[in-house]
């Protein structure tokens, strides 16, 4: 088994033990998570929206701006994809040249491809998670201005929150997917940076799952 397998094996590994982590101190303390306080939040949000009149304007508009960030990121997500795609050719004459003198091993041309594969891959989810973010938002769009004046409809309410927060949580895994790319991307310049790149990408999610104080 070469470094590379090695390296990718571990982070892998340290990358499921974080998320392991996580899943089970949001289990034990809900507000202890980020993530559980923008579902909160959102569902505060929907809950205002249709429970008083005239917020028509503020919800398009909110949702709007959240529709265009999810396009943006979209769109990053191809261009990323079709720049990867024109590196392809030249990936090979650049492989010896990227790897540090000091760390010598081996390189084939297998490895470099699985790692340009990957990283498509990655890309890709990433453009699936925004442009499903996209649907979700603008079904929030029309469901939210359904509720009658005066009257909250629970179910209606119940079914807004689960679509709104639905979106959220696929912007988020596109917003993670970019950030699982950077390993892979460092990854071109040997296992060892591999490693170093996903220890300071799970100290950085790290911080971002924590909810503020």
């Amino acid at each position: 088994m070469s470094y590379d397998n090695i390296a990718f094996i571990i982070s892998c590994l340290l990358i499921l033990a974080y998320y392991f982590y996580l899943a089970r101190r949001t289990r034990l303390t809900p507000n202890s998570s980020v993530h559980t306080l923008n579902a909160k939040i959102r569902e505060r949000w929907v809950a205002m929206i249709m429970s008083k009149g005239e917020m028509e304007i503020l919800a398009i508009q909110t949702l709007r701006n959240s529709v265009i960030a999810a396009n943006f990121m979209a769109t990053t997500a191809i261009l990323l994809i079709i720049g990867s795609l024109n590196l392809s050719e030249k990936i090979g004459h650049w492989a010896l040249g990227w790897h540090p003198s000091v760390l010598a091993y081996t390189v084939s041309g297998e490895i470099w491809q699985i790692k340009l594969g990957l990283l498509l891959l990655d890309f890709s989810i990433a453009f699936y998670c925004f442009s499903m973010a996209i649907r979700f938002f603008n079904h929030v769009g029309y469901m939210i201005n359904l509720s009658s004046e005066g009257a909250l409809d629970e179910a209606l309410y119940k079914q807004t929150c689960a679509y709104l927060n639905r979106a959220g949580r696929y912007y988020t895994f596109g917003t993670r997917s970019f950030f699982l790319s950077l390993p892979i991307i460092i990854w071109f310049f040997g296992p060892l940076f591999l490693l170093m790149a996903t220890l300071g990408l799970i100290a950085g999610l790290a911080i971002l799952d924590k909810a503020p104080n």
